[in-house]
């Protein structure tokens, strides 16, 4: 019974969230995640003088394509939230490529920052920048799942 409420609980928290504007989502999303994010990037990668200045303005060019990414996963999660009770084929492989797509886009964005994460802060503070960044991104997508149904997995709960 548990189970079944929780289920519920998180199609409809799903489906308000996609009913909401959008824009209004992505924006409130990415405001509070970019700022306190940034705060723990520079607190974990602790540089100082030109190091840190250098750093800043890639870490601020990485943010602005990290968070169109985001944006675009926000809109496919926006999706399926839309289409859950009606996924026909079509609307599955549509949402499936695009998430597929966009965590290949995430990890193009890994490797042209470290790169020039490494001309400015060195090899070993990249490093640590990029694992930073795979943990984060690991744990949103941890999250995300957990708070999304499977495919079909509101039918396994309906009593028969």
């Amino acid at each position: 019974m548990k189970k079944v409420f929780l289920l519920l609980a998180v199609v409809f928290s799903t489906t308000i969230f996609a009913q909401s504007t959008l824009k209004d989502d992505v924006d409130i999303v990415q405001s509070v995640y970019g700022k306190s994010k940034s705060d723990l990037v520079g607190q974990y990668m602790a540089l100082t003088g030109t190091q840190a200045t250098d750093f800043a303005k890639v870490y601020e060019a990485y943010e602005v394509e990290r968070k169109k990414l985001g944006q675009e996963k926000i809109q496919l999660i926006n999706q399926y939230a839309i289409d859950y009770t009606t996924l026909s084929d079509d609307k599955a492989d549509v949402i499936t490529k695009g998430v597929l797509k966009n965590n290949v886009a995430y990890d193009k964005l890994y490797v042209t920052y470290y790169d020039k994460a490494k001309k400015v802060i060195g090899a070993v503070n990249a490093t640590k920048f990029i694992q930073l960044e795979i943990y984060l991104q690991t744990e949103i997508r941890s999250s995300l799942q957990n708070a999304i149904p499977f495919v079909g997995e509101l039918d396994l709960t309906k009593v028969k």
